[in-house]
């Protein structure tokens, strides 16, 4: 419990400071709403031109589109620490860090909560919303959970991909850019529905880096769609969970890197 507090100190600090600078945050979440904004433009525009994308409809769509955008802004807020590993290996702050009674990987997770992800979390959510609502969805309780539960495996699986992108830092100091190829690029992909994809690429989604599974079969099963993949109805609940092995994984790999950790000789 202490570790919680600490965590939500750590930022609440980040969000005072950055606070201090109030019209630079104003713009820079409109600067993300506007942008994203534009993204779905381009949507609505492929589907003036085209009545559906493979038997999906703008609705079903955008159900995939606004969900993932808000998974991702908040994932993408609180995961900034990690974005700057390089940096606090190479200035030595990494190590003043360590001295700290406090789990470093806590430390880092909290270094920053990125306020202007908000512009594209509420564009995200509008978008969701009015999906929703267009498809008839039931605003039940077991609908509700079910989009928790995937979104929580989702925003987990997109941490760990941060955190496993960080972790290379330990032994290359440079971050590897081929991390935000499954962060950004995942993004891009998945909001659409992965069946639209060959089958290379639905196979890379579902059991290599799993975003389409945390996020296809729920979504896919909210909208009373029939699946590409023939599986029970239970399931939708069961296959989210690759998310937290996901996570757990990343977590192992940062103690593996860290133990490898050299100091940065400063």
């Amino acid at each position: 419990m202490s570790n919680i507090k600490i965590y939500f100190s750590f930022l609440a600090s980040s969000v005072m400071s950055q606070m201090q600078y109030r019209a630079s945050i104003i713009m820079l979440s409109l600067g993300q709403f506007m942008v994203t904004g534009i993204e779905f433009l381009v949507l609505l525009a492929l589907f003036h031109r085209f009545d559906s994308l493979l038997n999906w409809s703008l609705a079903e769509v955008a159900l995939f589109y606004g969900f993932i955008h808000v998974v991702f802004a908040l994932a993408d807020s609180l995961s900034r620490g990690f974005d700057v590993m390089p940096m606090l290996i190479k200035t030595g702050e990494l190590d003043r860090m360590l001295l700290r009674p406090v789990p470093l990987l806590l430390q880092v997770s909290a270094k920053e909560l990125t306020i202007r992800r908000v512009g594209r979390f509420f564009h995200g959510l509008i978008v969701a919303i009015w999906a929703w609502i267009s498809l008839g969805i039931p605003f039940g309780f077991i609908n509700i959970l079910l989009i928790v539960w995937a979104g929580l495996s989702a925003f987990l699986l997109f941490q760990a991909i941060v955190i496993l992108q960080a972790t290379l830092c330990f032994w290359t100091t440079e971050s590897i850019e081929l991390g935000n190829l499954f962060t950004y690029g995942g993004v891009e992909a998945v909001q659409f529905p992965i069946s639209i994809y060959p089958l290379a690429i639905q196979r890379f989604f579902l059991f290599i880096v799993p975003l389409g599974a945390v996020s296809y079969f729920p979504l896919v099963h909210l909208i009373g769609k029939q699946s590409v993949y023939s599986i029970p109805g239970w399931s939708v609940w069961i296959i989210p969970l690759t998310g937290w092995v996901f996570w757990l994984l990343s977590q192992w790999f940062f103690s593996l890197g860290l133990r490898h950790y050299t100091s940065s000789g400063s």
